[in-house]
């Protein structure tokens, strides 16, 4: 394994998130301070690494075979609505620590690791606060669950903690479901099916799903949009993130193309979340 690495000002931030969309492997840390970033792309193979500073300048270095155990910096906590705090921190004492200070509030950790989902990227923050309204409309009620491209597991999280019933979660990477699969343990969470599984080949259940969370990147949701139809149940809500403002027309004229519609779109900075449904679910909503 090698990685890239280079050294920005924070206002290009946005920009380094658009050049690497899609790329599962590109982590952005925030240097003390807020002025600079350090932009990380992990690679099998060291030819990969050299392209990528071919185009960008940077360095490149090999990374020893237990890199993954190396200590990541801690993502600020996120307060969502008056709900949750989401946390990186996973020690023990700390978080105990932590709870006892918000006790008003669910804490979830999810500590930061090579798996898209920690809470502070504004499409998974809103997301989030999306979430929680559904769930608070849906309150007294059973419903179910799908997380498309789970990451961190952190939406199936706190869908299940907002009392939703059982719940699906998947991602086409074999890391990310065991992170996910970590991350519900470590919070105390049960009833949700974790499978890797390659979005566009899922065949979702028949009666489908009640609540669809789905934060893919604008290209993958295009493709996706078949799929995703028939994973939402009558009446049901979709929450997709993911998006690029400058890729959003795109993706919401092929989600009419499948009857799905939207009533609300959050935009922040260059990323757009929205929430919507079938549009047959939403003529009265509308």
């Amino acid at each position: 394994m090698f990685v890239w690495s280079k050294l920005s000002a924070s206002k290009w931030m946005d920009a380094w998130e658009e050049r690497f969309t899609g790329n599962p492997n590109v982590a952005i840390e925030i240097i003390k301070g807020g002025k600079s970033v350090r932009v990380q792309v992990y690679c099998e193979k060291e030819k990969e690494a050299k392209a990528i500073a071919e185009q960008f300048g940077g360095s490149i270095r090999p990374l020893a075979k237990d890199w993954h155990k190396a200590e990541v910096p801690l993502p600020r906590p996120i307060k969502v609505r008056d709900a949750f705090l989401v946390t990186g921190e996973s020690r023990p004492k700390e978080l105990a620590k932590i709870r006892a200070e918000y006790s008003d509030r669910e804490v979830i950790s999810i500590p930061p690791e090579m798996a898209f989902g920690t809470g502070d990227h504004a499409t998974t923050s809103t997301c989030l606060r999306m979430l929680v309204d559904v769930a608070r409309e849906r309150k007294g009620t059973e419903w179910t669950v799908a997380d498309l491209g789970t990451g961190t597991g952190l939406l199936a999280i706190a869908a299940r903690k907002l009392g939703s019933g059982p719940a699906f979660a998947c991602d086409f990477d074999p890391f990310a479901v065991k992170i996910t699969a970590d991350n519900l343990e470590r919070n105390g969470v049960d009833g949700v099916e974790v499978k890797e599984q390659d979005v566009l080949k899922w065949k979702p259940r028949k009666k489908g799903y009640d609540v669809v969370l789905a934060n893919i990147f604008s290209t993958v949701l295009i493709q996706a949009w078949p799929v995703i139809a028939r994973s939402i149940a009558p009446g049901g809500d979709l929450i997709v993130s993911g998006i690029l403002a400058s890729q959003a027309w795109d993706v919401f004229t092929a989600a009419a193309s499948n009857g799905i519609g939207f009533t609300k779109v959050v935009r922040k900075g260059k990323w757009v979340t929205a929430r919507g449904g079938r549009m047959i679910d939403l003529e009265g909503k509308v």
